[in-house]
């Protein structure tokens, strides 16, 4: 479950294998906290997407969406619904950092909006912003993909 939640945030292999040592050092030295109220696994996953965020901060990653994507897509489509899992992480972990960061923490961990903006010190607007332009730039490498695998399909016969 931490490795998914560190692949999920980080942007390669390597950078989540470091972020997933940190968390279990992090849950490790702050064993004698956790007071058996509630489930380890709720109590682990808390650690390692707060390793993540400090990991992000720590490097001051921008967040700027209006400089990262400008290309409007139609988020309407179903292409996501036809994705396996590990194509998904591998797509998220292509997101720019602050898209990858506010996609994973509302649309995955639940967290709202203003919540969102409280842990990365953004605005509500911008966390909704960079959400939604996450999504549509995941959809539109979904899309890309179906398109270029139905070329090849077409030139392979």
């Amino acid at each position: 479950m931490m490795k998914g939640v560190c692949l999920r945030y980080s942007k390669n292999e390597t950078e989540s294998e470091d972020l997933l040592q940190d968390s279990f050092i992090k849950a490790f030295d702050k064993l004698e906290s956790y007071k058996n109220k509630g489930p380890l696994g709720g109590w682990l996953r808390k650690i390692t997407v707060n390793t993540a965020l400090e990991y992000y901060r720590k490097n001051k990653i921008n967040t700027d969406p209006l400089t990262l994507v400008t290309e409007e897509v139609d988020t309407t489509s179903d292409a996501i619904q036809h994705l396996e899992l590990a194509d998904l992480v591998l797509k998220i972990q292509q997101l720019p950092t602050g898209f990858r960061t506010v996609f994973n923490l509302y649309a995955i961990e639940g967290y709202t909006h203003k919540e969102i903006g409280e842990l990365m010190s953004i605005s509500d607007g911008t966390s909704k912003s960079q959400y939604s332009r996450a999504k549509k730039l995941l959809i539109k490498m979904i899309e890309d993909e179906n398109q270029t695998e139905l070329k090849n399909l077409k030139y392979a016969k």
